[in-house]
């Protein structure tokens, strides 16, 4: 089975990492050009790149990927199997390319959540249980054919970062099994029609993963406890819920939840100015456990408290 693997960020290095060390037949790894970043701008390679270095694969990163010299680079390495992990949209002239097919990794149970931000949309939609779903790219994005599906729980306070270490650890020993069973004719592919039939006959309703914007992120304290200890959670480390603490922005990585009858208005900052901070929502209060004030490095309540009066 000779594979190109095409991948960008640390998400992707373990599942390249397994099909690696499993002996397969690595033709080239496709990623994203490099980059300048950080305050001094300097060119930084990206971790899929990273690894394929350090291993000696070989590495292409073309700006375009319906560019003619790359597509025919591509068709030039005679690969059986292209596989994708959190990679940019391929067009039609390279997924149809290798003869077994090119195949995803996504980060739900397809066919929910859909599109670029499942892990996050899981957590703040308060979603007990998600999963990873190997399928075959077709037009529509995160629509192909169903490969192979593993089922995970979701923790009552796991933020999206954590989340995301498992399931890209998760995700890797999917993409192995999913390879080996290509491999082997023991996959039957399943169409997501199916599947959405399934969903709605069990009065299940079919969820998106839009991408996260600014507006996502910002907390309305008129919410249910539940609804923003989920918005924090699942928007934890990257890109961060937030609210404003006098006139400056207050991001809020780690929270807590209370439910409690009370008279406050919500959105009152409420402090003993040494152990707690938490602020009045409806039915209940949020407690601030990890914060970040703008200006200022990522801290616990306590640590705040100490050089912060509220």
């Amino acid at each position: 089975m000779r594979i190109v693997f095409m991948g960008t960020p640390d998400f992707a290095v373990p599942s390249l990492a397994i099909l690696h060390e499993h002996g397969y037949d690595i033709a080239a790894v496709v990623t994203a050009p490099d980059k300048p970043a950080g305050r001094g701008r300097q060119i930084r390679v990206s971790p899929v790149k990273d690894y394929a270095m350090r291993h000696g694969l070989p590495v292409l990163q073309p700006e375009k990927l319906r560019d003619p010299a790359f597509v025919s680079r591509l068709q030039g390495l005679n690969a059986d199997l292209f596989i994708v992990v959190a990679f940019r949209m391929l067009p039609e002239v390279v997924w149809q390319m290798p003869p077994q097919g090119t195949f995803n990794l996504h980060a739900s149970l397809l066919p929910q959540y859909r599109g670029a931000a499942p892990i996050n949309r899981a957590i703040m939609n308060g979603e007990r249980e998600t999963g990873l779903t190997t399928f075959f790219l077709q037009h529509e994005i995160d629509t192909g054919q169903i490969l192979m599906q593993e089922r995970i729980d979701i923790g009552e306070n796991e933020t999206a970062g954590e989340l995301h270490d498992r399931l890209m650890e998760r995700g890797a020993q999917l993409v192995l099994q999913t390879v080996k069973g290509l491999q082997d004719k023991q996959i039957q592919p399943v169409a997501q029609d199916t599947l959405i039939r399934a969903e709605e006959h069990a009065g299940r309703e079919l969820k998106e993963a839009p991408k996260i914007f600014k507006e996502d992120c910002r907390i309305n304290w008129d919410s249910s406890p539940e609804q923003i200890h989920n918005q924090v959670r699942g928007l934890s480390p990257y890109p961060t819920a937030f609210t404003e603490l006098n006139g400056k922005q207050l991001k809020v990585y780690r929270s807590r939840m209370e439910r409690q009858a009370h008279q406050e208005p919500p959105g009152k900052f409420i402090t003993d100015q040494r152990t707690f901070l938490k602020v009045a929502v409806r039915e209940g209060f949020i407690y601030l456990d990890e914060i970040q004030l703008e200006g200022k490095k990522r801290m616990d309540a306590r640590e705040f408290l100490k050089g912060y009066r509220p």
